[in-house]
């Protein structure tokens, strides 16, 4: 995949950004940057590695991680990545692994591709759907204020500094 300097395109005026387009941010202070590490599902299996983060620049939070998924899945170069919303994963800072225990290297060839073209509400309704998640009540003034967009739970098993 090639590396550009424009923003993720989105149907919601642009608000997701990869976190490399964003030269005046880096990963804070204390939290790790996944970016390279393996990703596995919930029967251990390495099925991809983390390839970039895309942030909500509005709260400078992180909301997904793109997985580029392994080669040997076979899947072919334009479906080769996905998202995942942040609070689906955990890290094992240990051994520089991230776990999604709701996927497996079978499942993963199921959940929707991300094409880096758009992410649009119906795309984001799709993840939450494969990952068999609940979706937001439309009442709710921000869409990432569920469980699974919340870092809490992905750098819940970080070392203590």
């Amino acid at each position: 995949m090639e590396t550009t300097s424009t923003p993720v395109p989105s149907g919601q005026h642009m608000h997701l950004r990869r976190l490399r387009d964003l030269t005046e941010f880096e990963v804070a202070d204390g939290n790790p940057d996944v970016r390279g590490w393996s990703v596995r599902g919930g029967d251990g299996k390495k099925f991809g590695d983390v390839y970039e983060l895309i942030v909500e620049v509005e709260t400078l939070k992180v909301r997904y991680l793109d997985v580029e998924l392994d080669a040997s899945l076979q899947v072919n170069k334009w479906e080769r990545h996905i998202l995942l919303p942040i609070g689906v994963a955990a890290i094992d800072e240990d051994a520089d692994n991230v776990f999604v225990p709701s996927l497996t290297i079978e499942t993963v060839l199921e959940y929707p591709p991300y094409t880096e073209i758009q992410i649009t509400r119906e795309y984001e309704e799709a993840m939450l759907r494969s990952l068999k998640l609940g979706l937001p009540q439309h009442t709710s003034s921000n869409f990432y204020d569920q469980p699974s967009y919340s870092d809490e739970q992905f750098y819940a098993n970080r070392r203590p500094r």
